[in-house]
């Protein structure tokens, strides 16, 4: 089947997929899992996410690094990295760390110039690492409350607290959105997507063989590595009602 071909069939099928997701949601018992009172609709929803990766985004991935080669798919990644910093930024000062902001400027200032554009994260190579910082750890760090787990259609992972975060960081704070060209922005954004899953194609490998209930593993690894990015790798001290 070519890729076309796999689109227009997704295309069909997303209306059944996703009428199918609330009915399972819906017929599903409470989950014994505080933090997760909608896991029959999440599981519903990784299993969406799961059948699109299969018959779509596997494969346009697989092409994607066939014929792209290595220096070129990072570089694309230090460009997307290098735009992502700019929300970082903006989350550093909302969280009054400052110095990681000053540092985050420069970095940005100098992969922006001498990296061309980002293609080359020179920032890394002379001392100025990269943070991460969210609109969902801005959100915790002003004590709001992570809120139920929930699976996102097409990006996996989240609590309704982070689920801020798409609408901020990769809306609001996301330049390529203002972008005018509409073909310009979309083969952007489209780009984007495609290295985020080709970055994240192999670890699915990795679960599979680690886990007998691949969703509950991902689900307590996001608490933990949110729990870890939250509270800046002091885990021990991070304690979450």
């Amino acid at each position: 089947m070519t890729i076309k071909k796999r689109i227009l069939f997704i295309l069909e099928i997303i209306p059944i997929f996703l009428v199918s997701i609330l009915l399972f949601g819906c017929a599903t018992t409470a989950t014994l899992d505080e933090r997760d009172p909608l896991e029959g609709f999440n599981r519903g929803v990784y299993s969406f996410n799961q059948t699109m990766d299969d018959l779509v985004f596997n494969p346009i991935s697989k092409l994607y690094k066939a014929v792209t080669p290595d220096f070129i798919e990072k570089g694309v990644s230090n460009f997307f990295s290098n735009l992502g910093d700019l929300s970082v930024i903006a989350n550093e000062i909302l969280q009054l760390k400052f110095d990681k902001a000053a540092s985050d400027v420069s970095r940005v200032l100098v992969n922006s110039t001498i990296g061309f554009l980002g293609f080359f994260d020179v920032s890394s190579e002379i001392g100025l690492p990269k943070h991460n910082e969210d609109f969902g750890q801005t959100l915790a760090q002003w004590g709001f409350d992570s809120g139920p787990y929930i699976v996102v259609p097409f990006f996996g992972p989240a609590t309704f607290r982070d689920l801020s975060s798409f609408i901020i960081d990769k809306g609001t704070l996301n330049p390529m959105f203002y972008i005018e060209d509409d073909m310009t922005k979309s083969g952007l954004l489209t780009l984007n997507y495609v290295d985020f899953k080709s970055r994240s194609s192999s670890t699915r490998n990795l679960i599979g063989t680690a886990s007998l209930d691949e969703y509950e593993f991902i689900k307590n690894a996001y608490f933990e590595k949110r729990a870890y990015e939250i509270s800046d790798g002091n885990i021990t001290d991070f304690i979450e009602e």
